[in-house]
């Protein structure tokens, strides 16, 4: 899973210019196997960079709170609205 620039040689960590084993989960730069950081809180590790865990955590809370929020917020107000509108037109 080596990075790819388009140039002949292999891509080098960012951080300590080793030989790259793969790229940063969240910014895609080139890491070696001792400057990364992995995951926390996934189905799946991943290895993000120094930069990346400095500035947005290695957990993955935040990304799982929003996909659930998308998936539910609108069912409760579709709900919210039936109830409305059942109260309103729907006298016996």
């Amino acid at each position: 899973m080596q990075h790819h620039d388009f140039s002949d040689s292999p891509a080098t960590c960012v951080h300590c210019g080793e030989l790259a084993a793969g790229p940063c989960a969240r910014c895609e730069v080139p890491l070696c196997g001792a400057c990364c950081i992995i995951t926390e809180g996934g189905t799946k590790p991943y290895a993000i960079c120094r930069d990346c865990a400095a500035n947005r955590g290695t957990s993955l809370q935040r990304g799982w709170t929003a996909v659930v929020s998308w998936i539910a917020l609108p069912i409760v107000v579709l709900v919210l609205a039936l109830l409305v509108l059942g109260a309103l037109f729907g006298g016996d």
